[in-house]
C-alpha cells in the first residue's frame, strides 16, 4: 500500500470511527428520551427524569427544554427554571423555551419574570398572538387598561374575527369607557359565538 492509499485508509478508518461513536451517543439519547415520554404518560415524572439526567449534558438544548418541562411536571418550580433559563442561553432566539419559562415561573409567583418572556417573544415575533394574548390579559388584571389595549387590538389586528381576542379587547374598551367601540366589539363577538353571556353582560352595562 502506497503512502496516499495508507494515509486515505487510516483517515477513513477515523471517520468511521467518529461516525460509529456518534451513531451510539444519540441512540443513548434517544432511548433516554423515548422512556422519558412513557414514563410521564404514566405519571412517573421522577423515573422520566432521573433517565434523562444519565444522559445530561449542559450544552443540550433539547434535553434542557425536556428537563425544563418534566421538573416542572413534578414539582420542582426552581429546579425547572433553571433548565429553561440553560435552554435559552443556548439558544437565545428560541420561542419555546421562553414559553416553556413561563410555567414555573407562573407557579413560582414570579410575574415579572413572566412578563420579561414574553416581551422576549415579542421582540423576536412582534405578532405572536400567544404572547401578546397573555401580556394583554396580565395588565388587564392588573387593571392597567390602557396597557392592556394595545395588546389586544393587536390580535384583533391580526385576527379580526378571532373570539379570545375580540372579548378582551372589547371588555377593554368598556373598562376604559369607549362604550361605542366596546358595544361594536360586543355584537362581533355574538355573531361569531351567539348568545355568548360575557358579551351579553357587557351589552347590557353599555344601556
Amino acid at each position: 500500500m502506497d503512502i496516499l492509499k495508507k494515509l486515505g485508509f487510516i483517515a477513513f478508518l477515523g471517520l468511521a470511527i467518529i461516525n460509529t461513536g456518534q451513531s451510539q451517543d444519540y441512540k443513548t439519547i434517544q432511548d433516554a428520551f423515548e422512556k422519558s415520554y412513557l414514563y410521564e404518560y404514566s405519571g412517573d415524572y421522577s423515573k422520566a427524569i432521573d433517565g434523562l439526567k444519565t444522559v445530561y449534558s449542559e450544552e443540550s438544548y433539547e434535553i434542557n427544554l425536556r428537563l425544563g418541562w418534566l421538573t416542572y411536571l413534578a414539582g420542582f418550580f426552581t429546579e425547572s427554571t433553571a433548565y429553561y433559563q440553560k435552554a435559552i442561553e443556548l439558544k437565545p432566539l428560541s420561542i419555546e423555551s421562553k414559553f416553556g419559562y413561563v410555567y414555573p415561573a407562573s407557579a413560582l409567583g414570579n410575574w415579572e419574570q413572566v412578563k420579561k418572556q414574553y416581551n422576549d417573544i415579542l421582540q423576536i415575533d412582534d405578532q405572536n398572538t400567544i404572547a401578546n394574548y397573555r401580556l394583554g390579559s396580565i395588565y388587564y388584571g392588573n387593571e392597567d387598561y390602557t396597557t392592556a389595549l394595545k395588546y389586544f387590538e393587536k390580535i384583533v389586528n391580526l385576527y379580526p374575527f378571532d373570539y379570545d381576542g375580540l372579548i378582551m379587547y372589547a371588555w377593554t374598551n368598556l373598562n376604559l369607557g369607549k362604550f361605542r367601540e366596546a358595544e361594536v366589539l360586543f355584537n362581533k363577538v355574538l355573531m361569531n359565538t351567539p348568545n355568548d353571556e360575557s358579551a351579553l353582560q357587557g351589552l347590557e352595562l353599555i344601556k
